[in-house]
């Protein structure tokens, strides 16, 4: 329990006993810096029924505990706000009841709790993974293991943008310019071999638009009438008709790419348990639209198109199939998230990591399905996110000036070996260990900067900055997480025994209430989606130990029982960091 959970129903004891006025609520919040205590009560809420001066009423309530509650040793009252002092015991206890568990914070799903589905990634079959797609991933990762970690079983899954005339762009490219070359033949990863492709289409297309205005056609009817855009619209079509030599071109092509992104998932470090592709689902959704016109949630307008109108919830009209009867994208989502649901019939909510270029389509979309009468619609989130920058500018894939995926990883990794090797800190690394170390501290660098704002924000990445081995960044984290380990190493005595403690030293009691944070902030971070909150309370677990290891001795210290417990009590910093980098895909060196 946490201490306001110990408190709380000692305080409406207080109050009946002293007041004989029963409370349903009582209001903490952490104690300031500057005043002494561990958790502060707020009074002014107790004034609306009680009539008295807050430092009076204050000093009733806190007297009280002190007599009546061990965990309490004393209190002071600050105008309106009850500082209370918790006895070292308690940290003690408490201590002794997590030590153990290299697990703490965690929650094990519950048989019985639905399950929540966390869709992230969804790529086109087109092109490489690019900077955007970084942050997308490394959110919808993090928040399916924070939600994991809060007690719920996760699903992680993505939709793959495998059809269309963007792919249909590439596939005719490859065929006219490409002269038979495969990711074997070129040593191409399938992906960027494929994304060159629809680079040379975009290329080709504006030389053929350039040529027709040059002929005396707008740039509209240039645009139009393009022959090589006439072809990809037919091969579409041939697409959609299933034409053998189209299909087989097509399943080809987008081998090459998943094959591509396989190796990009793995070095980033996410996965997935399903896989749902467009050319499996474009189709969905269109046999719901009936449904809901007979429920008279959707309408049909004379041209035979199908309508919902959303106007009275602050919304507008919405299409949802088209007068030729075909589906748009409303459509697939509706028939997707329903085939989800049959496919896991355990799912009782889902989580869509979306671009924030979408908060209209995913507010339509929930409220679609709620209106359909769909009970697990109330438990549908967006998890919308701001766009992500680097000092150079925006990016374009179709002119190829992409931030791609591979390639940012890849220099993290080179600024991490610059930064490492200009500090100096290698001696006894083999050449093998040192590749490892490199990608280590670039990757966690890379994926603390991104997720330690808030996702709704916009990010500009700056490499050097985020690779910096101080302040609120990851290789700093990680810097702490070897600095214990090698103390533990060096700790040549046996440290597993129960030392006898009396009284804490300042320094390891704050230490032990930030610990005593943590499964508090994992169901905070995973009720409001955000590896934000896990990444900044890291960094002030981090700042915390620092402070503690400046101002106590561990291993000279000469009182062993005390010595034991501040190597117990780091070696448990130490998986607190490692639990919460977890959470965020980050790895830990156990040497830096």
């Amino acid at each position: 329990m946490t201490l306001s959970q110990i408190l709380t129903p000692s305080i409406e004891k207080a109050v009946q006993a002293l007041f004989d006025i029963a409370i349903d609520k009582v209001e903490f919040q952490t104690t300031r810096k500057e005043f002494e205590g561990d958790i502060t009560m707020v009074i002014f809420p107790l004034l609306k029924v009680i009539k008295s001066n807050p430092v009076e009423l204050g000093n009733k309530i806190g007297n009280y505990l002190v007599e009546n509650v061990s965990e309490v040793s004393k209190f002071n009252v600050v105008s309106g706000f009850l500082n209370i002092v918790i006895s070292d015991e308690y940290y003690l206890n408490f201590f002794n009841e997590i030590r153990g568990n290299e697990k703490f914070g965690f929650v094990t799903p519950s048989a019985d709790d639905k399950a929540v589905m966390v869709e992230y990634s969804s790529p086109n079959t087109n092109k490489p993974l690019h900077l955007g797609h970084v942050r997308n991933n490394l959110l919808g990762y993090s928040v399916a293991e924070i939600i994991k970690a809060s007690g719920k079983k996760v699903y992680k899954t993505q939709i793959i943008n495998d059809r269309g005339i963007h792919i249909c762009k590439s596939m005719l490219a490859w065929q006219k310019f490409g002269n038979g070359e495969t990711p074997a033949s070129t040593g191409l990863k399938g992906d960027k071999l494929v994304g060159n492709y629809y680079v040379a289409f975009d290329k080709e297309y504006k030389v053929e638009i350039a040529q027709l205005i040059a002929q005396g056609k707008t740039e509209d009817e240039a645009k139009k009438q393009a022959p090589i855009i006439i072809e990809a619209q037919e091969m579409l079509l041939k697409w959609e008709a299933g034409d053998e030599e189209v299909i087989s071109l097509w399943k080809t092509m987008n081998q090459w790419v998943y094959d591509g992104f396989e190796t990009t998932y793995k070095n980033l470090g996410v996965d997935f348990d399903q896989y749902y592709y467009e050319s499996n689902t474009y189709l969905l959704g269109k046999d719901v639209v009936q449904i809901g016109l007979e429920k008279g949630v959707f309408e049909k307008d004379p041209d035979g198109s199908v309508w919902i109108d959303l106007t009275d919830e602050g919304l507008d009209r919405k299409i949802v199939l088209r007068s030729d009867g075909t589906a748009v994208y409303m459509t697939q989502d509706i028939g997707t998230a329903i085939q989800r649901v049959k496919d896991f019939p355990d799912v009782g909510g889902m989580v869509y990591t979306v671009g924030n270029e979408q908060d209209y389509h995913f507010k339509v979309l929930f409220l679609i399905l709620k209106k359909l009468g769909f009970d697990w619609s109330k438990n549908l989130f967006h998890l919308s996110y701001g766009m992500v920058d680097l000092p150079s500018g925006k990016m374009k894939s179709r002119e190829g000036t992409v931030v791609d995926a591979d390639d940012l990883m890849q220099e993290m990794t080179d600024t991490a070996q610059k930064i490492s090797e200009d500090l100096g800190k290698l001696d006894g690394f083999s050449a093998e260990e040192k590749a490892k170390l490199f990608k280590t501290i670039g990757l966690g660098a890379l994926k603390y900067y991104i997720l330690k704002v808030d996702p709704k924000k916009r990010i500009l990445f700056d490499p050097e900055e985020s690779v910096d081995f101080a302040g609120n960044t990851g290789p700093f984290i990680q810097y702490t997480y070897a600095r214990i380990q090698s103390i533990i190493r060096k700790a040549n005595f046996d440290f597993s025994t129960n030392p006898k403690i009396e009284s804490l030293h300042e320094k390891e009691k704050e230490l032990l209430k930030q610990i005593e944070l943590f499964p508090e902030v994992i169901q905070n971070a995973a009720q409001n989606h955000s590896p934000a909150l896990i990444a900044n309370y890291t960094y002030d677990l981090v700042r915390e130990y620092n402070s503690f290891y400046q101002t106590v001795s561990i291993l000279g210290e000469e009182d062993l029982d005390k010595k034991i417990f501040r190597v117990q009590l780091s070696k448990k910093v130490a998986e607190t960091i490692a639990s919460a980098f977890q959470l965020m895909g980050i790895e830990v060196p156990e040497r830096m």
